[in-house]
């Protein structure tokens, strides 16, 4: 099974490019078997990992940024793919 987490993070205004630094930088203790960083207007950093996981799996996930890099708490989603298909 396929899992994907989800982390969004709207940073601070004008800071977007400082939050999406920071989220770069983060390590993970383990590989996903993809990363993909987005950004979005409103200064919004989206990360999106993929597992070969169960859905409840101990998985790592990004952590918060310092507080002073956000305007809120993070929103975090976890995913199950159902399908999948080309372009």
């Amino acid at each position: 099974m396929t899992v994907a987490l989800m982390w969004e993070a709207r940073a601070v205004r004008g800071g977007g490019a400082d939050l999406l630094a920071w989220a770069g930088a983060q390590e993970l203790p383990r590989r996903p078997l993809r990363r993909e960083t987005l950004r979005a207007p409103g200064d919004r950093v989206l990360v999106i990992t993929w597992w070969d996981a169960d859905l409840d799996a101990e998985l790592p996930e990004l952590p918060d940024p310092a507080p002073e890099l956000i305007t809120r708490a993070v929103h975090r989603w976890r995913f199950e793919s159902v399908s999948t298909s080309p372009g």
